[in-house]
């Protein structure tokens, strides 16, 4: 089993358009989405879900109001100013946690007196295992302005990877998240190969070195996909140059194209909407990704 991940030092090169599209030429892969803080490739390839599961991770202090003594303990021990204190009306005060101040460190449940404080998991998101037209697909949901995306993205490779096993496929093919932040790190450590989806811009020339150098920290094999490389003749020069005195393969060059919108539009990828020459340049791109994962 192989794992391929696609992933991109910024936002909206089209790295999810060409992991669609790849997942329709692929040989029966387990399609994963590790962009958990905002998934968009059900959007292309309409899954249908079959398992629903909650993602603890964490935790949250919560005040037992029956059980509290109100003696403000709990607010003098918080470095994070997530305790909050109100009048009761009746000339004392309720003390009560603030949940998105607190970070969860359990200060103030080992130090209150009264014991009055309860340290639930929290729930952060949830992940599912779904059917499309291409093979099984695990993908997520983080929820709104929660942490641990990285544990999230860990989890839902670890699926992917049991469910190709079980399966017997032989490919896990990965949307990864943009940037060099934990949750690209989670999604690229113990990868096969890594494609890296760039644009010809001076920010998608600068981003996509950064994210080569991190994927070179896990020692892993790199490659580069130029999408839209017509639009600026001279930067796409200035980073195949780049890639050349970094010794990084340009496997795809993928000209701007207006039907890879109007697939999206469709719901579909765009090697299966149209034979256009976005969809022949992704198709040659596949092929040189294929050989190098010797699948």
């Amino acid at each position: 089993m192989k794992e391929l991940v696609v992933c991109s030092g910024k936002g909206g090169t089209g790295k999810t358009s060409v992991v669609a599209s790849f997942a329709a030429l692929a040989p029966a892969p387990v399609l994963v989405d590790c962009d958990v803080d905002a998934a968009d490739l059900h959007l292309v390839i309409e899954p249908q879900v079959l398992r629903q599961e909650i993602f603890r991770c964490g935790r949250e202090a919560v005040i037992r109001q029956d059980s509290c003594a109100a003696c403000g303990h709990c607010l003098e021990v918080c470095q994070f100013d997530a305790v909050l204190a109100e009048p009761d009306g009746s000339g004392g005060q309720t003390f009560t946690i603030d949940p998105i101040a607190c970070e969860g460190c359990g200060v103030c449940v080992h130090f209150c007196p009264e014991q009055a404080i309860d340290f639930p998991e929290t729930v952060c998101g949830e992940w599912y295992v779904s059917r499309t037209r291409h093979g099984p697909f695990v993908h997520a949901q983080l929820g709104i302005a929660a942490e641990n995306s990285g544990k999230l993205v860990t989890l839902v490779r670890a699926q992917a990877r049991q469910l190709a096993c079980e399966q017997g496929h032989n490919l896990v093919l990965v949307d990864g998240p943009p940037g060099i932040g934990c949750p690209v790190i989670a999604s690229l450590a113990g990868a096969d190969q890594v494609l890296v989806v760039t644009e010809p811009t001076m920010s998608g020339l600068h981003d996509l070195l950064r994210v080569v150098h991190l994927a070179r920290h896990f020692h892993l094999p790199v490659s580069v996909c130029l999408n839209k490389h017509d639009l600026n003749s001279a930067v796409a020069r200035r980073i195949e140059h780049h890639c050349e005195m970094e010794r990084l393969a340009v496997v795809g060059r993928i000209p701007y194209d207006p039907q890879v919108t109007a697939a999206q539009l469709a719901s579909t990828s765009v090697v299966e909407h149209d034979a256009s020459p976005a969809a022949q340049a992704i198709e040659a791109a596949w092929r040189q990704v294929r050989k190098r994962l010797e699948i």
